[in-house]
């Protein structure tokens, strides 16, 4: 497969991937599905890891991606005109990119994870909104999600989300790196893998 095509395919990939990271942050403005004043949401909500990190840097490197099978054809080996070697360069800085927004989404994840949800729960006697496993290890005791009275079930609203965001912005970190190895193959050997060994479809 020529490495245009190749980035193509990662493409199509990373767009459905950026989307449902975008709609899984949105979801996390309102918690357990109901809308909730700005004092009731988690901080870590607000930094936008899916929106920003997942989603709007990580369409840039696709719609790269996807453009390089522009310049997928044979008859290119050789020819520094087409300048397809050069576009295979250029995708490894966007996909660079790439992997910074979905690292950013994969750190704000994995800190909302440990810390937990803000919730209205009752501390000493006391009820107030706060974060009541923030020295507590909740994830492994159940048990403490009973400390959360409102929103209903935000635990698993919260883990659910975070963990779908944590995931694919490891998968989209992934591919944007085996970019920049298609990328570096493709500027030091070529854009199309067998043109050199025989030009049948060349125009």
């Amino acid at each position: 497969m020529c490495s245009g095509s190749f980035a193509k395919c990662l493409g199509i990939t990373l767009i459905p991937l950026a989307i449902v990271c975008v709609l899984c942050n949105i979801l996390l403005f309102f918690p357990s599905g109901e809308p909730a004043e700005h004092d009731h949401i988690t901080d870590e909500v607000f930094y936008c890891g899916g929106i920003l990190g997942s989603g709007v840097l990580m369409i840039f490197p696709a719609l790269v991606f996807l453009g390089l099978k522009n310049n997928d054809c044979c008859g290119c080996c050789g020819n520094e005109s087409c300048g397809r070697r050069f576009a295979m360069l250029s995708s490894i800085l966007f996909a660079a990119v790439g992997v910074m927004g979905a690292g950013y989404s994969v750190i704000v994840s994995a800190v909302a994870i440990n810390q937990g949800p803000k919730c209205y729960h009752e501390t000493n006697g006391t009820q107030e909104w706060g974060y009541p496993f923030m020295e507590n290890d909740y994830l492994s005791d159940k048990q403490l999600w009973s400390q959360c009275l409102q929103p209903k079930d935000i635990v698993h609203w919260h883990l659910s989300l975070f963990s779908v965001l944590l995931v694919m912005g490891i998968i989209q970190m992934a591919l944007c790196a085996v970019q920049v190895v298609n990328g570096l193959l493709g500027a030091l050997c070529g854009d199309c893998c067998g043109c050199c060994g025989g030009s049948d479809g060349a125009v």
